[in-house]
């Protein structure tokens, strides 16, 4: 049986929540929002081991601030953020020592991910190599203008939002990723890379609950779902 990485994007200094603090670090209803969102993967028995990148500055605080206290039991290996998404993940992908093997790469600011949908996405990742969760788009989509008005009305049929968790063969995202730094391409979705090289990648149903923290009323949303028992683990 192949081991399961689960491979936890945490490398930003994302500060648009105000204040100095990154965001993944921030308060959740009570408990820092990555270690939140750690104690999902932690729980999920379909997940061997996991890799976290952070900024390399934090290693120092993750380990005896978040970590030493969290008492996780998992295996958890520390790998260096880069100055882009896929920089981080790019790094912690070179942290798994084998390719024989599969990853399930998640962005630490969905901490309402489930384990339903990490075991859906290892299992379609074992079937099919690619998959990423995602959810059907429900508003009318707008094309618009760079002045700022509408250009076009597109269809939705068909439409999906990609999500994070995303899982792939660790050989084949792992090969997207550096056919993608040849040709100094980057994007913020690991699915698109593989698409570019001519691979499927299946849909798993995600759910809208598993939104990414970007905003305050993102977090006041988080922790109302939180209050109400909205993290089904």
């Amino acid at each position: 049986m192949m081991t399961v990485y689960a491979l936890i994007v945490a490398g930003g200094k994302g500060t648009r929540l105000g204040g100095s603090t990154p965001k993944q670090y921030l308060p959740l209803a009570g408990e820092p929002m990555l270690v939140r969102t750690l104690r999902v993967f932690e729980a999920c028995t379909a997940i061997d081991e996991i890799v976290l990148t952070v900024p390399e500055p934090d290693f120092a605080f993750v380990r005896e601030s978040l970590l030493a206290t969290a008492a996780l039991r998992k295996k958890i290996l520390l790998a260096a953020g880069g100055p882009q998404r896929q920089d981080s993940v790019f790094s912690g992908l070179a942290s798994i020592p084998e390719d024989d093997s599969l990853v399930v790469i998640h962005d630490a600011v969905r901490p309402l991910v489930t384990c339903a949908c990490i075991t859906a996405c290892v299992e379609a990742a074992r079937q099919h190599g690619a998959c990423t969760a995602a959810v059907p788009a429900m508003d009318t989509l707008k094309q618009a203008t760079a002045a700022g008005t509408i250009e076009a009305t597109l269809p939705r049929e068909n439409v999906w939002l990609a999500q994070t968790p995303q899982a792939f063969r660790t050989r084949l995202i792992r090969g997207a990723h550096e056919r993608a730094r040849r040709q100094h391409v980057q994007c913020t979705d690991d699915a698109y890379l593989v698409e570019q090289m001519g691979a499927t990648v299946h849909l798993v149903p995600g759910s809208r609950r598993n939104f990414k923290i970007t905003t305050v009323e993102d977090l006041a949303f988080a922790e109302a779902l939180l209050d109400a028992g909205g993290n089904s683990r």
